[in-house]
């Protein structure tokens, strides 16, 4: 295995472009990590420069790391060197809880068992659709005036309202995102946010809420299309993981224009000591 540095990341990124949309969890860290976001990542491959198999996981010896979530993503294109990776070479720290999330459902069976074998508990608890926009310039102009974006103030009740968050760790990881990554967001009169979306470290939407009172007004929508654009002309991919049971989220993104990659499906797990 091989731990990357940054000249290398700027190639492995030009790689995994070829490989989307599979690769664009991954890819979207990388992309992220190119431009100078902060984050307390590594990125390891099986070889060098021509890899089948990469991960991003917390970087040990990173002191940051340990104030966020443990999280892993990969892309692989060949399990079987991606079975060795994970267990004969150790490419995960198998000994505390973790999730891997964006993972393509093919290798569920594998983690199992590999779980199993170390004694470890893996959940399956969320299945995704990976919803992508190549071309924005379909969307209607001016959807709403208020578009504004979201400030370090608005941290706590983006957080209380987030499904995984609530917590200390979601806080921070918020506030990160506000911070150094793109957000829309429309305010009432006091300058509150009553609609947002954000992207995550790894440079898809998400988080997109609308407060019960202010719903039906086409919120969503609006600030859907204003992100869209504004990201690809910033030159970030553009795409969004939707959770199967989410059907009216579902149904925005694909009246916008985004279109369903319908031979992959990606899931969320967690491992628990």
């Amino acid at each position: 295995m091989k731990i990357l540095n940054s000249d290398e990341l700027k190639i492995a990124e030009t790689t995994l472009y070829t490989h989307l949309p599979k690769s664009i969890k991954v890819y979207g860290f990388v992309f992220a990590m190119n431009r100078g976001k902060p984050h307390h990542l590594e990125v390891l491959v099986d070889t060098w420069p021509a890899f089948t198999n990469i991960i991003v996981r917390p970087d040990p010896n990173n002191d940051r790391a340990k104030d966020f979530m443990k999280k892993v993503t990969l892309y692989s294109t060949d399990e079987e060197v991606l079975r060795r990776m994970l267990t004969v070479e150790n490419a995960i720290d198998w000994s505390t809880y973790f999730l891997i999330g964006g993972c393509d459902l093919r290798h569920s069976l594998m983690l199992k068992e590999i779980a199993a074998s170390r004694g470890v508990s893996m959940k399956g608890f969320s299945l995704v659709h990976l919803m992508t926009l190549t071309e924005p310039s379909h969307l209607p102009d001016d959807l709403e005036s208020r578009v504004s974006v979201l400030n370090e103030s608005h941290a706590d009740v983006v957080n209380k309202t987030w499904k995984f968050g609530g917590d200390d760790k979601g806080y921070r990881n918020i506030l990160n995102l506000i911070r150094h990554f793109p957000t829309c967001c429309i305010t009432d009169e006091s300058n509150q946010p009553v609609s947002w979306v954000l992207l995550y470290d790894y440079c898809a939407m998400g988080m997109l809420y609308t407060q019960p009172e202010h719903r039906g007004k086409g919120y969503a929508k609006a600030l859907v299309t204003t992100m869209a654009k504004r990201l690809h002309s910033q030159g970030y991919p553009v795409y969004c993981f939707i959770e199967e049971c989410n059907q009216l989220s579902y149904k925005l993104f694909k009246s916008l224009g985004f279109t369903e990659y319908l031979s992959y499906r990606a899931a969320w797990y967690e491992f628990i000591c």
